[in-house]
């Protein structure tokens, strides 16, 4: 063989090994797909999603489904093109999902402790909507705080300043609305006995924040004993349909009509729904998983209508009280309120 031929199919060689390396050579990207839906009123793996292990529940003829996001984390050139030409699929850069200075084994932690928390703000919004308040109790009194020798631990506060406490973060956000100095009428229960009584707040050394010199706890008190089994996603965004689910469970009312409500969202201890990521991809999850109506996040609204899918309507929803409103118009033949770009 002449040396030119030789060299033609060393440097063919060579450079098909190079394509190959660069074809399997990781790259600093996730890809992000539509995860699996779960029904929330149903059971997963012959376990019942949301189980109420004492108090009466209803059946549901529908379902509520949680969406979910798959996270490809190992990309490699072939599977990157195959993310950019795909049309549910997102490749974006890695440390959007890993942020360089965690690990991904910390990210799954985080995701697993942030899954847990919206468990617990589901069930406290579910049980609030159903008649059951967060009460607000002095779990102590600091030891020369305005507090001191005024209010007890285990004193219930029921008001400040003649607004009634409904929620424990009332408290802090009444207080510091006016300066340290100011004197506020306390209103307390001490066992089944009413008070009042007036605190002067203070401020500690080196801060201007004013306080009552008080630690605070909650209770709940409730005759049910609920628990969320379903431990192998992470993540926050959940809290909404878990919340209605149990709402759902707990209610002789059947909230679906007999539909099938998707949807996403974060859910704190007031009620408040919180965007989330991967809209277009639980979009797609949603129609697959048969959907007749998608629960978005109104910060998320925008994106959703970027990626929206023919043939599944969409309710903007900021709250757990929009969403239960968006669930009585769907079933009830009406429109709920739509997403919209602003």
């Amino acid at each position: 063989m002449r040396r030119r031929g030789v060299t033609v199919i060393l440097g063919a060689l060579i450079t098909a090994l190079l394509a190959a390396g660069v074809m399997v050579a990781p790259l600093p990207y996730v890809v992000l797909k539509p995860g699996p839906t779960v029904n929330t009123l149903g059971s997963e793996q012959g376990t019942e999603v949301i189980q109420v292990k004492k108090g009466d529940t209803s059946t549901s003829t529908g379902e509520l489904r949680l969406t979910t996001v798959n996270v490809q984390s190992h990309v490699e050139l072939v599977w990157a093109i195959q993310g950019w030409l795909s049309g549910s699929d997102a490749v974006v850069p890695r440390e959007l999902i890993y942020p360089p200075d965690q690990s991904e084994k910390q990210v799954q932690e985080q995701n697993a402790q942030e899954w847990k928390q919206s468990q617990t703000s589901a069930e406290t919004v579910a049980l609030r909507e159903l008649g059951y308040p967060v009460l607000t109790y002095v779990l102590k009194v600091t030891d020369g705080g305005a507090a001191d020798g005024k209010l007890q631990a285990g004193d219930r506060i029921t008001s400040v300043d003649g607004t009634t406490i409904e929620r424990p973060s009332q408290v802090t956000d009444l207080v510091r609305a006016k300066p340290a100095g100011t004197t506020m009428a306390v209103g307390y229960l001490r066992g089944d006995k009413a008070g009042s009584t007036e605190i002067t707040t203070k401020a500690t050394d080196g801060d201007d924040t004013p306080r009552l010199g008080i630690e605070i706890e909650t209770k709940q008190p409730n005759p049910f004993d609920i628990e969320i089994d379903l431990d192998k996603i992470g993540g926050p965004s959940a809290g909404l349909m878990f919340s209605l689910g149990i709402i759902d469970k707990l209610k002789p009312e059947d909230l679906t009509g007999g539909k099938v409500i998707a949807g996403t969202g974060t859910i704190d201890d007031d009620g408040n729904v919180g965007p989330i990521g991967g809209i277009p991809q639980k979009l797609v999850g949603a129609e697959k998983a048969g959907a007749d109506l998608f629960l978005v996040p109104k910060d998320n609204c925008a994106e959703a209508l970027r990626s929206a899918v023919p043939g599944l309507p969409m309710a903007e929803v900021a709250t757990v009280d929009d969403a239960l409103a968006a669930l009585t118009s769907f079933t009830a033949g009406g429109t709920p309120k739509p997403c919209t770009a602003s």
